[in-house]
Parts: C-alpha cells; sequence; structure tokens
C-alpha cells in the first residue's frame, strides 16, 4: 500500500523515532530570547548555547552509522531515542543556569547524530512502492519533528506556567511512545560481510572520492546552514518590533521553515538530472538569503516570514539532493557509514548562527547576510562547473573502488531512475 506517494506503512516506526529526535533537537530554538531575558546571557552565549549542539552531533553521526552497519539500525537508534529523552531532562534544569542548557544541548546532539545517520539508513532499507522514497521519507520525518517541536515549545513558552518546564513535557511524552513502537520495528543493516573492527567500519574510502569532496561537501553545509539562519537568527533581529509575542514569532518562523522543507518535495521529485536538482537546491539557498539580506535591513517582520520559507524550501531541496547523491556512491554495506560523513558536514550548517552572532561587533547583520548571500551564489557557480563536467561521476567513482554498483546497498539492484 502507498502512503501518500513515500511507500508503505513499515518505515512509520522508524519515521516516528526520528521525527521525535528532531523534536527534542530543534524545541530549544525558539526559547532563546527567553534564557537571554531570564538569565541574563549575551547574544553571543545564546547562539553558543545553540551551537552547542553540533559538537555532540558530529561523533554521534559518524560513529551511529558504522555502528549501525554492525549492529543493526534498530539497536542504534532506540538507544539514541532515549538519549534524547535525557537531554531533554537536562534542559529542563536549564531554567536555573547556562551549564545545564550545554550539557542539554551537547547530549541532545549527540543522540540526533547517532539517531539521524542509523535512521537515515533505516528509513531507506525498510519496504518501499515508490521510486525515490527514501530521501523523501526522511525530510519528511526530520521536518515534521523539526516543525512542530519549536512551535508547540514556543506555544508553551509564552502562555504555559513554568515556560522553562512546560515546552519540554510533549518531547518527554512522545518519546514515550515512539521507544516502544521502534523496538518492534523490523531489524535492519546488520550484514555479515561487515568489517570486524570499527576501525575499519569507520574507515569510508567512499568519502574521498572525487564526486563526494567536489558536490556533496560544497553542497552539504547549506541543508542546515539555511534552516539555521531562519530559525535561530533572523527571528532575533526584529524583536524589538514584535512586543511581547518573540516566543510565537520564533516558534511560527521555525515551523514554517520546516514546513516549506516538506512542502518543496513535489518540486524536487519532478527535477530528475542530479545536476538540475543541485542547480534547483542551491538556487533557493542564494535566493533565500537574499530574501533575509532585505528582511535584516529593513528589520520586517513579514520580510523574516518570506525568507524563512525561501530558506525552508532550500533546506529540503538541499537535503533530497544530498541524499540522492550519497545513495548512488555507497557501495553495499556502507550506506549508513557514507550517510554519517555527509551527515556530520550537513550539521556543520547549525553552527552558522554563532559565528554570525560573534561577527555583529564587525558588521551589522545587512552586510553578514549579503555575505552569506555571495557565498551561496559562489557555491551555486562553482558546483554549476563541475556538475557538467562531471554528470557521470557517481557511477565512475563505483568502478574506481572496484565495486560496479550503484544501486541499492542491500541488494545491487539498478539505481532508483533520477535522470
Amino acid at each position: 500500500m502507498n502512503d501518500f506517494g513515500i511507500g508503505g506503512r513499515s518505515w512509520w516506526r522508524a519515521g516516528l523515532a526520528v521525527a521525535t529526535v528532531g523534536w527534542g533537537a530543534q524545541q530549544f530554538a525558539p526559547l532563546l530570547p527567553l534564557y537571554r531575558a531570564r538569565l541574563g546571557l549575551s547574544a553571543t552565549t545564546v547562539q553558543a548555547t545553540f551551537g552547542m549542539y553540533v559538537l555532540g552531533l558530529v561523533p554521534g553521526l559518524l560513529l551511529g552509522g558504522p555502528v549501525s552497519d554492525r549492529l543493526g539500525r534498530r539497536r542504534v537508534l532506540v538507544p539514541a531515542l532515549a538519549a534524547s529523552a535525557a537531554g531533554t531532562v537536562l534542559l529542563v534544569l536549564g531554567g536555573t543556569g547556562a551549564g545545564w542548557l550545554f550539557a542539554g544541548r551537547l547530549v541532545a546532539g549527540a543522540a540526533s547524530g547517532a539517531a539521524f545517520s542509523a535512521g537515515a539508513a533505516w528509513i531507506k532499507e525498510l519496504p518501499a512502492t515508490a521510486a525515490g522514497a527514501a530521501p523523501r521519507r526522511l525530510t519528511v520525518a526530520m521536518s515534521t519533528g523539526f516543525g512542530l517541536g519549536p512551535l508547540v515549545a514556543g506555544l508553551l513558552a509564552q502562555w504555559a506556567p513554568a515556560p522553562t518546564v512546560a515546552p519540554y513535557v510533549p518531547h518527554l511524552l512522545l518519546a514515550c511512545l515512539a521507544l516502544p513502537l521502534a523496538a518492534r520495528a523490523p531489524e535492519t543493516g546488520r550484514r555479515t560481510d561487515a568489517p570486524d573492527r570499527l576501525r575499519d567500519a569507520l574507515r569510508v574510502p567512499e568519502a574521498l572520492g572525487h564526486r563526494f569532496l567536489t558536490v556533496v561537501v560544497p553542497l552539504a553545509p547549506w541543508v542546515f546552514g539555511s534552516a539555521s539562519v531562519a530559525l535561530a537568527y533572523l527571528p532575533g533581529l526584529v524583536g524589538d518590533r514584535l512586543g511581547g509575542h518573540a516566543l510565537v514569532f520564533g516558534a511560527a518562523v521555525t515551523t514554517l521553515t520546516a514546513a516549506a522543507g516538506i512542502a518543496v518535495q513535489p518540486l524536487a521529485r519532478r527535477v530528475h538530472a542530479p545536476r538540475r536538482l543541485l542547480m534547483t537546491a542551491l538556487g533557493l539557498v542564494t535566493a533565500g538569503m537574499l530574501v533575509a539580506t532585505c528582511a535584516a535591513a529593513a528589520s520586517g517582520p513579514v520580510l523574516v516570514v518570506a525568507a524563512a520559507l525561501v530558506l525552508g524550501a532550500a533546506y529540503g531541496c538541499c537535503q533530497v539532493c544530498g541524499l540522492q547523491e550519497v545513495q548512488r556512491l555507497a557501495r553495499p554495506g556502507r550506506l549508513a557509514a557514507l550517510t554519517s560523513v555527509y551527515q556530520a558536514v550537513s550539521y556543520v550548517g547549525f553552527a552558522v548562527p554563532f559565528p554570525l552572532a560573534a561577527a555583529g561587533r564587525l558588521a551589522s547583520p545587512p552586510v553578514l547576510l549579503l555575505a552569506m548571500t555571495g557565498l551561496a551564489a559562489l557555491t551555486l557557480a562553482t558546483l554549476a562547473r563541475t556538475g557538467r563536467s562531471r554528470a557521470e561521476a557517481p557511477r565512475t567513482e563505483a568502478l574506481r573502488t572496484g565495486d560496479s554498483h550503484t544501486g541499492d546497498p542491500r541488494t545491487g539492484a539498478a539505481p532508483e531512475r533520477t535522470g
């Protein structure tokens, strides 16, 4: 049975677990103004708590994928889901001091890294009836968590009692629901040909291939770099125009960013050729950064919403493009490992608001965002030339590594049609 064009029902257990971890990862975003006011933190310190997530995320990603190749996806994702709930408990204590916030974000990052790397491969390996379903499944699962988590947290922080506690209760309840469901989902990923030693499993030769280094690596930081500018940086620039509704506005912007990431899926499905999808994704990033520059210059909440929609679409399109590239490049049994490397590079984008906040002493936000626009345009121009000369690179990379399979990592079947 086809569910909304993205495959059968068996993936929903894994998808719910990934969405729950995504909820826990982003529920913190709209609360930044609250902690800044209550704890007397500077803008740079507040963005540092947001960026602390990346320090836990990257090792979680790099270890989660290879470990799940050896032990199975479920054996990694279920403990990661429990760790995500533990990180939320630490954030509940964050109302008493910034140290708890740093600890909670660090744990949330590590849990997210393990869950997203193993979860991306698990969702890919569960049965599907729609061609190209896996990247869309993962984007929908993650975007749902990323969108609903901050929306609910922002609303509770704005109007519920105990604003530093109530926003985290829904995630704890959702984790209690998702844990037993994920524990009963079909296991995949365990392979008899996986490396015996973890050190060997951590070696991912595909990540050193020309296509990965010249196309995937430049693209990847824009996946969450675009989203993080919309959800963590722009709302703070117009806070003085919002009266007492800054928390709700931040939550709404975060949700719209994630919703746009889901809504762009039909567009991504129609852009079949890899190079064309790559240009579309980076074109959206450039356009979104330009709108963000205008929003910062005008201090306009409406323009911030417009920027969030474009940047959210850029996030969704970049994610689908990056995951499709990874699936074409991964050898049998190495999908999760290569996905881990890709995700580690892509999630570096979550740290973008921190240098933007730190550089605020040297230049105004419009100037900083204009520089980001130029960087996005430069990436687009560079990859336009690279993509034109390397249209058949994925198959060439596979042949260079001595593996002729560029299709399903489990069966070696022909790859899904991508143009």
